[in-house]
């Protein structure tokens, strides 16, 4: 089935889960390619089956060769703990789930084909359209959209689980969407996230040598004092042919200088740290 098939049919079987970003009303038809609100206003569904809701043009900072960058070292196993943990902390119900700032989509794919529920309902979004695009290129049951985190075309209450992996947070939003007695799932990078090229890019006297969590964590026990925190911390082997992709697929390297880029390729090493904070919240 076309894309753009395989997206009609997603909204046509579920138009309520999604609002228009102009009037705010949830959306009630699909007619033709377009999804359709009470009011007459209207997106579309592009030949790649996505649907761009964004009501202003915004720039991507990831382009094209790290988000493919990304995509490969994901698909090497690089978030399998983490996403191990999504599906264990996830019912085995089936869930109508929303997936925070995806990028490239790998991590969703990766819990959905874990699960193996043929009706779960999964919804993607990110600012990046590239991301999207390449989203949108793997085979799973998933719809993915272009979106803005802090106005989200999503209805009230419609998902059961949703996943933020590394996404800023727009609480306010997370809580009008998720379902009573849905979950939030949020992971946050710990100080040692990545830690052997963190100390390979960036002198230990630098600013960007060091990260700590803290003020991400206070503000989220802010918002849910309730909420349990779960390190998870595993090292994943980086085969040679993988270790620009690691490399290029994180911001860490816009802050250095090429000599210094040029030099940690040159002494590549063969794992990689992945130390991270899950944090899980019960919806109100």
């Amino acid at each position: 089935m076309k894309k753009i098939d395989q997206a009609r049919q997603f909204l046509q079987a579920r138009p309520e889960l999604f609002r228009c970003p102009v009037c705010l009303e949830p959306y009630d038809q699909v007619v033709d390619r377009s999804l359709v609100c009470p009011n007459g206003h209207n997106v579309d569904i592009s030949k790649k089956g996505t649907v761009y809701f964004m009501q202003r043009a915004v720039a991507s900072e990831y382009d094209d060769a790290m988000l493919a960058a990304r995509r490969r070292m994901l698909q090497a196993g690089l978030f399998a703990g983490i996403t191990d943990a999504f599906v264990a902390k996830m019912p085995t119900t089936p869930q109508t789930i929303l997936d925070v700032g995806c990028g490239e989509g790998t991590p969703l794919n990766d819990v959905l084909a874990k699960r193996g529920i043929k009706e779960d309902a999964a919804v993607g979004f990110d600012l990046s359209k590239p991301g999207i695009n390449l989203a949108t290129q793997l085979d799973n049951q998933a719809f993915f959209c272009v979106a803005d985190l802090a106005q989200m075309p999503f209805s009230d209450g419609q998902f059961t689980t949703i996943l933020d992996l590394f996404s800023p947070s727009a609480y306010q939003e997370f809580n009008r969407v998720l379902a009573p007695e849905g979950q939030l799932l949020k992971v946050i990078p710990n100080s040692d996230y990545l830690i052997e090229l963190r100390q390979a890019i960036f002198p230990a006297d630098s600013a960007h040598a060091t990260y700590d969590n803290g003020k991400v964590l206070g503000l989220f026990q802010e918002h849910y004092p309730d909420a349990t925190a779960e390190r998870i911390r595993y090292q994943v082997p980086v085969s040679a042919q993988r270790f620009a992709d690691l490399m290029l697929m994180t911001p860490m390297h816009w802050g250095a200088t090429p000599e210094r880029l040029a030099e940690v390729k040159a002494n590549p090493f063969t794992e990689i740290t992945v130390d991270v904070t899950l944090l899980t919240a019960q919806g109100h």
